[in-house]
């Protein structure tokens, strides 16, 4: 049972990581991408890789928050998702398939955590 929040946290950090890293060098412009950038999809996905980085830690200490915090970055990345996908018509298809990456993941490490009980401090 233990693996799978060791699990969980990796994939949450490894993902926050990614996020700020790849998202860091098209805000700072050091990778110019070939097709039409969205900023402020740039800017959540690196807030969100800095929040999956907490995140990690509070599925690594099996911190009481921990569901709710999966559980807010699933809903916000489905929103972001469904949003590019049938409201935005300028979307890169890069962004929506890395945003259907982010889901993806985060689809599985709330499965991954989802019958943890809660202990109570």
């Amino acid at each position: 049972m233990k693996f799978k929040f060791k699990i969980a946290s990796i994939l949450a950090f490894i993902l926050g990581l990614l996020s700020i890293i790849a998202g860091s060098k098209v805000l700072f412009e050091i990778d110019i991408k070939a097709y039409t950038v969205i900023k402020w999809l740039v800017i959540y996905n690196v807030v969100f890789g800095f929040i999956s980085i907490i995140t990690s830690y509070l599925i690594w200490s099996k911190h009481q928050l921990l569901k709710q915090a999966v559980l807010f970055i699933l809903i916000s990345h489905s929103s972001i998702l469904l949003y590019l996908y049938f409201l935005n018509k300028s979307v890169a298809s890069e962004s929506i398939k890395a945003m259907l990456f982010r889901v993806g993941v985060w689809l599985i490490i709330f499965l991954l955590i989802i019958n943890h009980k809660i202990k109570k401090p």
